[in-house]
């Protein structure tokens, strides 16, 4: 299914008990953050949390409403995100061509052959309210850390333009300066980046526009990691299997979701940097200041009863994890497209997703684990994971607990251990050097004599199955609970 609206999607939350309504007057610096963390780490009562009162009451704040897993797969109309992966799974499935080229071929020609590609509508909500003296100081833009540079946008919607006219949406978190200029803290790897350098080579002026809210799907995938040249407004589309309807700027030449909460339109000067952070990042860490392109407003759009979404990231579990758990997901049959013998991942949580990836492959051939974990480096943006380790397809890589159990017992450090260069994420703060560094993958698959282990090797322990069932029969009439 898809939301007509932001607020559609509270109702579905606030209806299933999903979601709290806080009426109590409270400050966008700082206290939004404490109350949202202690929801977010909560053994129980983790809920989506709409603001009320929040500065001077103007807009409500809409935070934690991706927070689970369930909430996640609501905020992309299922139930479970695995429906979505089954789709991807089936769309590859459909045609069984002879080889991988042809295979990636097919899965992108279902992409542009999508019945749900964006298309422009004359207007929308988010043109309810037309700001042509913008402030962004009107706004309830959270600090969401005692250590943060200011206060951050922290779940806009970026759109640009190359400039052959390709579209890229991301997400990257913008510090305001002032009323009407912000950072625009885009990695080096980026699309939204990389649209820059070609304004910068040219001198150019390159317009922006920000989205806030809407149907979440929009808003997920702005962070979703998808191939160089698929639109995120298709991709989005694909999702909500409804095309995504898109308003022309007021004094940008781009398109915005019709159905947004807000727009901020502007553009960047690619000869002005500015210092942005520091910024409690998701690591858990505040990531370091450093020099960023400058946003400058020109122009906000919003509806009349605007509700303004935010997310807080720091030291997990918070929010985004459970969108990146998604990802995980959703992404897992295109990287088996690849990678036929990967049977399961698993990103974990405290790894912040780049930092630790657990796979189970099933192990037909010697050294194939080093062949997986090359591989994996090689895909997207898991070139940035700083730990991958490989296990046997009867190990549960979402079993944390087992996962360690297999790591410390199947593995020889000399024989093993595999340490390779090259990118980094920027916020690696281990590595000696910024966005480069060294990575490490594990082996931990059980060794064959062709990989230099000539002793044999020995069996877990497991119970006979006879005696499971009689004790399973048995198990009622015992007392222990």
């Amino acid at each position: 299914m898809s939301y007509a609206s932001l607020r559609e999607f509270i109702s579905r939350l606030e209806g299933a008990g999903e979601l709290v309504r806080v009426k109590a007057r409270l400050s966008s610096n700082l206290e939004l953050t404490e109350i949202c963390d202690r929801v977010c780490k909560g053994t129980s009562g983790n809920k989506a949390l709409l603001f009320e009162n929040v500065d001077d009451g103007r807009f409500p704040v809409l935070m934690n409403a991706f927070g689970s897993m369930k909430r996640m797969a609501w905020a992309l109309g299922v139930e479970d995100v695995e429906e979505i992966a089954a789709g991807i799974r089936g769309l590859i499935d459909s045609v069984p061509p002879e080889g991988f080229i042809d295979k990636a071929k097919l899965l992108l020609k279902l992409y542009e052959m999508s019945k749900y590609p964006p298309h422009i509508v004359t207007t929308g909500p988010v043109k309810e309210i037309i700001e042509s003296k913008p402030d962004l100081m009107k706004l309830p833009i959270l600090k969401c850390w005692p250590g943060d540079g200011g206060r951050f946008i922290t779940l806009p919607c970026v759109f640009t333009k190359d400039k052959e006219g390709r579209r890229n949406v991301g997400m990257y978190r913008m510090q305001v300066y002032d009323s009407t200029t912000t950072g625009m803290h885009w990695h080096l790897h980026k699309g939204g980046r990389q649209h820059f350098l070609g304004y910068k080579e040219k001198g150019e002026r390159m317009e922006v526009a920000v989205s806030l809210g809407g149907d979440p799907a929009v808003t997920y995938a702005a962070t979703a990691p998808l191939p160089d040249g698929l639109d995120e407004m298709l991709f989005a589309g694909f999702l909500r299997r409804k095309s995504v309807e898109l308003v022309k700027c007021e004094t940008v030449s781009l398109e915005v979701p019709a159905d947004a909460e807000f727009v901020l339109e502007g553009y960047i000067d690619p000869n002005e940097l500015r210092r942005e952070g520091p910024f409690g990042d998701h690591t858990g860490f505040y990531s370091l200041e450093d020099d960023y392109p400058v946003f400058h407003l020109t122009c906000i759009t919003h509806r009349k009863d605007a509700i303004y979404p935010a997310t807080v990231v720091g030291k997990p579990p918070m929010e985004d994890c459970y969108m990146g758990k998604a990802t995980e997901r959703i992404f897992l049959p295109l990287i088996q497209l690849q990678l036929p013998e990967l049977l399961d991942i698993n990103l974990p949580i405290e790894g912040v997703f780049h930092n630790l990836c657990f796979v189970r492959i099933c192990k037909t051939y010697p050294g194939q684990a080093r062949k997986v974990m090359h591989a994996l480096w090689g895909m997207g943006q898991m070139m940035f994971t700083k730990v991958i380790a490989v296990f046997d397809e009867d190990v549960d890589v979402q079993n944390i607990s087992e996962v360690l159990w297999r790591l410390g017992n199947n593995i020889s450090p000399e024989r093993d251990l595999e340490i390779v260069h090259g990118p980094l994420d920027a916020l690696d703060h281990a590595s000696p050097t910024p966005h480069y560094g060294a990575k490490l993958g594990i082996d931990a698959t059980v060794k064959w004599p062709e990989e230099g282990h000539e002793r044999r090797w020995p069996d877990p322990i497991v119970m006979d199955a006879e005696v499971r069932r009689k004790i399973d029969a048995l198990w009622g009439e015992l007392g222990i609970g």
